[in-house]
């Protein structure tokens, strides 16, 4: 795990960095200037990045969002003296939030679900995907997904009782359930098609698909369409 501390404490720091070697993390890179952090990350890839918010400068909600346009799938983790922006960090995409002075139980717990998403990188029959809603995970089942949303840099993924967020790409997720019975209809949408209850050809031949179990649809594209009606006819053979 290759980690990224920037805070301008040089304290703040020392302290985080000891936390995290206790926790055997020793590849870790610090800066007290988040306009220097930045440019190391534009040359360098970090798994995990440590941001204060109060920074001069940049804040660290700002450079949050920098570091996940160069790299997407960087987990950020925010700590911070002041528990009021807690809810704009996971806005932000935060996969934590830590009130200085950090706490070792609640640093293991960020570790420990970062270390569940870094290793989620392939699926088999009895795989879950595990993805997150605010400060909760959530372990889904292949079947219990009704579709897939991408939504910028995440995909959204819809099971009957909520949505959930998973950092990754929906092409990610296409590649990784090649062999399931799910279907890219879409550009933005894949369906789990064991999940579809009805379809209805639209306006240039799309499909509006519903689903059993939830009250909603999903429309493909156009080549979406005409794809899934063909891989239909193929199992169908």
């Amino acid at each position: 795990m290759k980690v990224l501390i920037v805070d301008d404490e040089n304290l703040a720091i020392s302290r985080l960095q000891r936390l995290l070697n206790d926790e055997g993390v020793e590849d870790i890179t610090s800066f007290t200037n988040p306009q220097e952090a930045l440019k190391e990350c534009i040359k360098s890839k970090f798994d995990v990045v440590f941001l204060d918010i109060s920074m001069p400068g940049i804040t660290g909600l700002e450079l949050a969002n920098m570091i996940l346009e160069l790299e997407p799938k960087t987990f950020v983790v925010f700590q911070t003296a002041y528990s009021e922006y807690a809810l704009e960090a996971y806005k932000t995409g935060g996969m934590g939030y830590l009130l200085k002075p950090v706490e070792t139980t609640l640093l293991k717990d960020i570790l420990k679900k970062i270390e569940i998403y870094m290793s989620s990188n392939t699926l088999s029959e009895d795989k879950k995907i595990i993805a997150k809603r605010g400060d909760r995970l959530y372990l889904i089942n292949l079947d219990d997904i009704y579709y897939i949303r991408a939504d910028l840099d995440e995909v959204i993924i819809k099971i009957k009782e909520t949505d959930a967020y998973v950092r990754k790409k929906i092409g990610d997720l296409e590649k990784l359930l090649s062999n399931k019975n799910f279907f890219r209809v879409h550009r933005s949408y894949i369906v789990n098609v064991d999940k579809i209850k009805s379809m209805q050809s639209i306006d240039q031949s799309k499909l509006e698909i519903s689903f059993d179990g939830i009250d909603e649809i999903v429309t493909s594209s156009k080549d979406g369409a005409k794809e899934f009606r063909e891989y239909l006819e193929r199992r169908l053979i």
